[in-house]
């Protein structure tokens, strides 16, 4: 298996860069006239896996709103990632985890391995310190993952800490984006991304990262083509992938319709691959 972030690369390049996401929110489920237990759950997930298998470069199950059903909506979670994951598709589980030592380690082989679990890529935070997501790291790049850090969120609480900045005057949120491009250096195209909100007025420097820029925000939230632009340099918008989740799901529940309005984003953010 080759690295993640060629995969991922590769991925973009059949299919556009965009990462839908999996969110099956109360409101969600409402709006698909299904009910709001593990049985409408899974009609959720499996439309969507109808929708997103082999048409997109990554999907992102949002992994809160699948535990909150408790041991059977993590079933549903197991078989979603499953699914996904035959049909060719990437998934990047969306459970931000961040600890240290053993429990790192734990969560890492939970998400970073065949297990059930298994994806091809996490969301972790870094916030106890870069260096407590070693045992992350070190899995991800034994099995061929990836992952993506939390840099600079668009929440406005974020700022409090990402944007805190160290004797040098760096701010924390570069710190994590450089210590992710040390990661990368040398690769093709690294597998240890960042997450960085579209609809912010000021991210960190991303053109040295050499890996992927998973971009929240985009659509629903306002994000777009145009702050894309104001965050990114010119020389780094090939490696941007701009995560929809409402702006797609919005449409459902039919598989149809979800397909479409896919197929207008891959449309609309074909210049991050010029």
């Amino acid at each position: 298996m080759k690295p993640f972030g060629v995969r991922l690369r590769d991925a973009m390049g059949r299919h556009g860069p965009v990462c839908v996401g999996i969110d099956p929110h109360p409101q969600l489920l409402r709006a698909w006239e299904l009910t709001e237990d593990v049985e409408g759950l899974k009609r959720f997930a499996d439309a969507c896996v109808d929708a997103f298998a082999g048409r997109v470069a990554l999907v992102k199950p949002q992994v809160a709103f699948f535990e909150c059903y408790g041991s059977g909506g993590v079933v549903v979670l197991e078989d979603t990632i499953a699914a996904l994951r035959e049909a060719d598709t990437l998934v990047v589980a969306d459970a931000k985890r961040g600890d240290i030592g053993s429990t790192m380690a734990a969560y890492a082989q939970a998400w970073l391995t065949d297990g059930p679990l298994g994806s091809d890529a996490l969301t972790v935070s870094p916030y106890l310190g870069f260096g407590s997501l070693a045992p992350a790291l070190e899995l991800a790049a034994a099995n061929n993952r990836g992952l993506f850090v939390l840099a600079a969120t668009s929440n406005p609480e974020g700022a409090q800490v990402q944007l805190a900045r160290a004797a040098e005057g760096r701010s924390v949120a570069q710190t994590m984006v450089d210590e992710a491009a040390s990661r990368n250096a040398g690769a093709e195209f690294g597998s240890v991304g960042v997450v960085v909100g579209a609809t912010l007025t000021q991210a960190p420097d991303l053109s040295n990262l050499n890996g992927p820029i998973l971009m929240p925000g985009v659509g629903a939230q306002g994000g777009g083509a145009d702050s894309i632009r104001a965050l990114v340099p010119a020389q780094s918008l090939g490696a941007v992938v701009p995560n929809v989740s409402r702006e797609v799901l919005g449409e459902g529940p039919s598989v149809a319709a979800l397909r479409t309005r896919v197929t207008q984003l891959a449309d609309e953010f074909a210049f991050l691959q010029s």
